[in-house]
């Protein structure tokens, strides 16, 4: 028998929490820990500190990043944005839409596109870790870290690190300020007294590649460090580049900070000291408290923020199932919620790789943006999810501006930028559409948590805006009578080109959802319905499908055929999972596609939010063991590594949307959905799920 979460019945979320705590044993380059607020976070190797980021670089690198920490490269050449642009016109109307690529020529557009992909950057701040000698006064390798203990406590927040070196013990505590970009650390060990054991805060090179791990120490001329203010127990760095500059805050016990190496700092402890405490923050300003805050204020902060965030919103205890997949369920839950607390939780949409190290030069990708902030409202702290949202009114008039250029009405959304909204070239972020309705889903849930009127008022320019592009954007066909979603769409599932493109069934299936929705904001609003919308609600193509199977786009009747078409995103299955039943859908025929894609895609070949899309597919085709296999499937990019990190390869050793990806269907398959009947409509009724639950938001 299914046993249920009782009216009344409290989980204990402490002891669910920390049976999940994260321990190393090994330094292990693939099981960073990081702390963090969710907008600045720092991330740790084996001694609690970022000793060894070279090490890591490769692993879970030991990034420090913020959500202001943004720099540019000078534009010596004086390019343009407008360089980047080429015109098309799809569907011949004589349309002059520009869209902003990567040119393969001539040389100077290609050098244009190049830099504004480049910039802005992401910025690793800087690395801080521990200097630690040897007795023979060489500097202590990797290899020379012995008895390593290390405990990441959840529920704190807290870093505890252990372990010897030379036979000595050095025991690393580690927490985060949850108000401010601050780090405090509090060291104990023999090797302090013995000068053998200091704090070193290095200041990388930003690398303008698509990846950044923060080890590059190189062109040591482009840029200055330099002490701005120093008493006998703080210290002020400028960290000046070409284009930002930032400031670090350093506060300490007893000792003295020195300027060693170019961009390279050593806080070395007073002699006689035992244990000290050593805090750094960041800031774009050099506007800092003047009080000397200490390893406990940062230790009570962090414990009580993460106290009152697991005891918020919804909780999950799989406890006593007999299911062996069970306890790594609960244990990719609670690291997920964690993890996307930490490094999802600012005012934009995140980078892929949150706040560790860059991907895409640490831009966020909107259409990553829905796996990214979804989940937080189904789990009950959708004020999380809300604050991401501030992007889209901030990049509003940019989003206008690219609908405009194209010959649009409404706001297109950028695809690839800056928290500020500018855009980065891109061959096909600049043809991707997915991203679009993604506004009406987040701000649907905004409402549905309230209900109030409020709600409808903050967010209805976005939503109408949004809604006015989408309208417009589908183009009719006198011939056929009807609306079509392109040509000139690249699909979720990317290997598909955009000139050839038309009517893919995900986007379809979103794009008939998104007006139906934005009608009803009219009506809730008390404001006629726009019959521009309905027109092409009512005339929208139909969902394409072949022998009963639904094709990934219109155009590619053979879709099940090559495998150059069953390989990336298997996005056909998102118009029935993460898209509500759409009144133009069969669901026979979609879980005819279901069969389809799980016998011959190339799943070797996905991304880590594709196993929880396939999973909410099954699970509204009323197919929970089916949703299970697919949360579990055994492919590496559905890997969750010991940290709680989704693995994708050696390039992203790290990868945020799965872990939403997993909260947002964990919360469908306990909760359900708007046309699910019955509790917990995702879990089999096999009696080898005992599931306790609280919290949770339906799913629309």
């Amino acid at each position: 028998m299914l046993i249920k979460a009782q009216q009344g019945t409290k989980i204990n979320r402490q002891s669910v929490v920390k049976r999940h705590n994260v321990f190393n044993q090994t330094m292990d380059t693939l099981a960073s820990l990081t702390v963090g607020n969710g907008t600045f976070a720092y991330t740790v190797d084996a001694t609690g500190m970022q000793t060894f980021p070279v090490y890591y670089k490769n692993g879970v690198s030991l990034g420090t990043q913020s959500e202001w920490g943004w720099d540019s490269f000078p534009n010596t050449e004086n390019y343009t944005f407008e360089e980047t642009l080429k015109s098309y016109d799809f569907n011949n109307e004589g349309r002059d839409a520009k869209y902003s690529i990567q040119l393969k020529e001539p040389e100077r557009n290609v050098r244009a596109v190049n830099y504004f992909r480049e910039n802005k950057h992401r910025l690793q701040l800087g690395n801080v870790g521990l200097e630690l000698y040897l007795k023979n006064g060489q500097r202590a390798t990797v290899k020379d870290i012995e008895g390593i203990r290390q405990e990441l406590d959840l529920w704190t927040g807290i870093i505890t690190s252990e372990f010897r070196v030379e036979g000595e013990p050095v025991v690393v505590k580690t927490a985060s300020h949850q108000g401010s970009d601050r780090i405090a650390v509090h060291v104990v060990s023999p090797l302090i007294a013995a000068q053998r054991l200091n704090v070193f805060v290095h200041y990388p090179y930003p690398s303008g590649k698509f990846l950044d791990e923060g080890t590059h120490y190189g062109q040591v001329d482009s840029h200055s460090t330099s002490i701005v203010a120093e008493s006998t127990r703080s210290a002020v760095i400028n960290h000046q580049l070409q284009g930002t500059d930032y400031f670090t805050k350093l506060d300490y016990s007893q000792g003295t900070i020195k300027n060693t190496d170019p961009h390279y700092f050593v806080y070395r402890p007073a002699a006689g000291l035992h244990e000290f405490d050593f805090s750094f923050a960041f800031a774009a300003t050099d506007k800092f408290d003047h009080d000397v805050p200490s390893y406990a204020d940062a230790a009570r902060e962090s414990t009580a923020s993460w106290k009152h965030f697991w005891e918020s919103g919804a909780a999950v205890d799989f406890a006593g199932s007999t299911d062996p997949r069970a306890n790594e369920l609960e244990r990719r839950v609670v690291l997920s919620q964690y993890l996307t607390k930490v490094q999802c939780g600012g005012s934009n949409p995140p980078q892929e790789t949150g706040l560790t190290f860059n991907s895409w030069y640490g831009k966020p990708h909107t259409e990553m943006h829905w796996w990214h902030a979804v989940h937080f409202a189904l789990w009950g702290r959708p004020e999380i999810m809300e604050k991401t949202l501030d992007y889209y009114f901030r990049t509003f008039e940019k989003a206008r501006e690219l609908a405009k250029r194209q010959g649009y009405q409404g706001v297109r959304w950028i695809k690839m930028s800056d928290n500020e909204g500018n855009e980065s070239p891109s061959s096909v972020a600049a043809f991707l559409v997915w991203q679009q309705p993604h506004i009406i889903y987040m701000t649907e849930l905004a409402y549905r948590d309230k209900k109030n009127l409020a709600v409808l008022k903050k967010y209805k320019d976005l939503v109408f805006a949004t809604a006015d592009f989408m309208a417009d954007f589908a183009h009719y066909d006198k011939t056929t009578g009807r609306y079509n979603v392109g040509k000139g769409v690249i699909p979720a599932q990317e290997v598909f080109k955009a000139s050839e493109t038309m009517n893919p069934t995900y986007e379809v299936a979103y794009w008939d959802w998104a007006l139906r929705i934005a009608q009803e904001w009219k009506e809730r609003l008390g404001e006629p319905r726009v019959a521009k919308w309905d027109q092409v609600i009512e005339k929208l193509a139909p969902l394409p499908s072949k022998d009963n199977v639904y094709l990934a786009t219109e155009t590619a009747p053979d879709s099940y055929t090559y495998e150059r078409w069953m390989t990336d995103h298997p996005a056909v299955l998102g118009a029935l999972g993460m898209v509500p039943e759409s009144p133009k859908l069969n669901k026979e025929v979609m879980k005819n596609t279901l069969d389809v894609v799980l016998e011959k895609w190339h799943w070797e070949k996905t991304w880590g939010w594709d196993f929880p899309m396939t999973a909410m597919n099954a699970a509204r085709l009323n197919l929970p063991n089916k949703a299970l296999d697919a949360l579990f499937m055994n492919i590496q990019t559905n890997t969750y590594l010991k940290n709680g990190h989704n693995y994708q390869d050696g390039r992203l050793r790290i990868y945020l949307p799965g872990n939403g990806g997993v909260l947002t269907t964990v919360a469908m398959m306990l909760e359900g959905w708007d046309a699910s009947t019955g509790d917990l409509p995702g879990f089999p009724k096999d009696g080898s799920w005992v599931i306790k639950k609280e919290g949770f938001k339906k799913m629309p």
